[in-house]
């Protein structure tokens, strides 16, 4: 069985929550690429669409929205996802994960595209209650 943590943004607030997403909804986020937008069902917020920006899998690799499909690459890079460096024009070849979410995916980065009716936090207190 397929399970993710999913952090979601609130660009307006500010704030990010973090919840579980298991079962039939974290199947049917396999195979959704960074850049889709999903309905906020899937993580427990209906009424909210919300856009994936990233994530990460099992060992920790970045998803990079440039590499395509679910497989782990190494690749050169200059800059972006995966690789920070302080010297102008330093290259290295690093190991990052391809922009679709698969099973290997643990963690999926979201952030709010569109509000529902009620408020994010209002939603996630009723959830920690259960």
């Amino acid at each position: 069985m397929v399970e993710f943590k999913a952090v979601i943004n609130d660009v307006k607030s500010g704030k990010s929550y973090q919840v579980a997403v298991t079962g039939h909804h974290a199947n049917s986020l396999i195979g959704r690429k960074i850049g889709d937008v999903v309905d906020g069902i899937f993580v427990g917020l209906p009424g909210y669409k919300l856009m994936i920006t990233g994530g990460s899998d099992k060992d920790g690799f970045p998803m990079r929205r440039d590499l395509p499909g679910p497989r782990r690459s190494k690749i050169l890079m200059s800059k972006g996802v995966g690789f920070n460096t302080a010297e102008k024009g330093l290259r290295a070849k690093k190991m990052v994960r391809g922009n679709t979410i698969s099973p290997e995916t643990v963690q999926i980065n979201m952030k709010v595209k569109a509000q529902g009716s009620k408020s994010i936090e209002d939603l996630m207190k009723k959830e920690e209650t259960k």
